[in-house]
């Protein structure tokens, strides 16, 4: 039995030996020397991991008494985490390098917070989620402030743990409520308390306080005071992996907890959801756009972009769910091209962060301001772009579920937030020319940022499979 369980969860065992053995190994070798090639090695390590998972295995997998599933749900995310996070491992070691904050500890925080990541997503019951939440952000907490000279890296570090413990309380008061009243921690046992009627009173409070929690680790309002202070106050490279692969773990918790163990009463918590997604879509639009700094920008941009894809989870249904992982999907290629952009942004080898230094970019750099217009227009939901179809999968599954009033909030949040984006684009092509940025000095950043926003054009023909995993996904998580 135990050999069993342990075959299931060996994606995991394998990258956390390789995280510590990689932290023996720098002690021997020394400190300095390692920390760029730990990094390149990290990074093939997720890649070999993801077409490890993603080629092995079909069906569902439950281990340790159901405290652990490997599913095409758990799977799904799983590729989609590690590809992520050995994108912004490559496309930001130059920048580290560059500023003497490439250290070693960098790459083995990423891998331990990726092991807590994946545990997430394939969590089947309450202890296995705190664990698996824990370990992601003990690490991200550490990564946020990792530049110790900068105050505003330190801030970031501090507000993001202080903010981060308080919402891990609101999750553990959650789950107690829930374990007292349901008398089990493991999701099987919950659904089976829950019934299929209305929620009992205990049960509903432990809900709305485990979905609180939650909500902070995907910046939904009103969760999100922590994102514009993280984002700008964090290396860009670290801001990019807080933008990408632990928006899609917590996502992928969220839908995990919602459907495995308050599936059967889905008109509880769908006004909650719904809720949380209305909001975040709008304060996202809005706040936006009197941001000049392009992280704090990029932060309200993720805000609401969150509140799409929390859309998809709103509609309860297999459909929703199939919608949601698509939607984060093409959100974590729109945001590493974008990010991969931002990275080379620099002036005289300094970091230029505001949007007005891309004043008629397009002059200096056709290419690359065309790139970055379709990964905008992208974001936007601009058709043909690929963005536009993963917004119109999210708002058609919340019209099928009777949503429509969300639909109809989403399409007007939308319109309001496409401002900001295209206000970058006029910049770049029609704005006040002055003086130009360094030329770019990464050819990962180079290829990353053609690479994502050739497949928000080409995507539109075909999703690369993407879809087609997705509804597997969908499908094993509610089945």
């Amino acid at each position: 039995m135990i050999q069993a369980d342990l075959n299931i969860i060996l994606p995991e065992i394998l990258l956390a030996l390789y995280a510590m053995g990689a932290l023996v190994g720098v002690v021997y070798t020394g400190k300095d020397k390692m920390a760029g090639l730990l990094t390149w090695l990290t990074a093939g390590v997720f890649v070999l991991l993801a077409i490890w998972i993603g080629a092995s295995g079909s069906g569902e997998n439950v281990g340790f008494n159901g405290m652990f599933h490997d599913d095409a749900f758990s799977r799904f995310a799983k590729v989609a985490i590690l590809l992520a996070g050995a994108a912004v491992l490559v496309m930001g070691q130059d920048y580290m390098a560059r500023r003497r904050i490439a250290r070693f500890e960098y790459p083995v925080l990423m891998a331990l917070a990726t092991v807590g990541m994946m545990t997430m997503v394939s969590a089947g019951d309450l202890i296995a989620l705190y664990m698996g939440l824990e370990l992601q952000s003990l690490a991200l907490y550490v990564v946020a402030s990792l530049r110790r000279d900068s105050v505003k890296s330190t801030e970031a570090g501090m507000k993001y743990f202080l903010l981060g413990a308080l919402s891990s309380g609101l999750l553990l008061y959650g789950a107690s409520l829930v374990y007292g009243f349901a008398g089990t921690t493991q999701f099987a046992g919950i659904i089976q308390a829950a019934g299929d009627d209305n929620l009992p009173l205990g049960l509903l409070f432990g809900l709305t306080f485990v979905i609180s929690g939650l909500a902070f680790k995907v910046s939904a309002v009103p969760f999100h005071m922590w994102t514009p202070d993280v984002y700008e106050g964090a290396p860009t490279p670290i801001t990019a992996f807080f933008a990408t692969a632990p928006k899609l773990a917590a996502m992928g918790l969220f839908a995990r907890v919602l459907f495995d163990a308050f599936g059967g009463v889905v008109s509880d918590w769908q006004q909650i959801i719904a809720l949380l997604s209305a909001l975040s879509m709008f304060l996202g639009a809005i706040a936006a756009i009197g941001q000049r700094n392009i992280k704090r920008l990029m932060a309200y941009s993720s805000i609401a972009h969150m509140g799409y894809a929390l859309m998809g989870l709103a509609a309860g249904t297999a459909l929703g769910v199939e919608a949601m992982l698509v939607y984060m999907a093409i959100y974590l290629t729109m945001n590493i091209g974008t990010f991969a952009f931002i990275l080379s942004m620099e002036k005289d080898g300094r970091p230029m962060l505001d949007i007005d230094a891309l004043n008629m970019y397009a002059k200096r750099s056709s290419g690359r301001a065309l790139a970055m217009l379709f990964l905008l227009f992208s974001l936007a939901g601009v058709p043909p772009f690929l963005g536009f179809f993963g917004k119109l999968y999210v708002l058609r599954a919340a019209f099928d579920a009777g949503l429509a009033w969300l639909a109809v909030a989403g399409v007007i949040a939308s319109v309001i937030g496409a401002f900001y984006y295209l206000r970058i684009v006029y910049f770049m092509y029609f704005g006040e020319e002055r003086d130009a940025l360094d030329p770019p000095r990464s050819p990962m950043q180079q290829v990353l940022l053609m690479v994502s926003a050739a497949v928000m054009l080409l995507g539109v023909v075909n999703f690369f499979g993407v879809d087609t995993a997705a509804q597997a996904a969908a499908a094993a998580l509610l089945q």
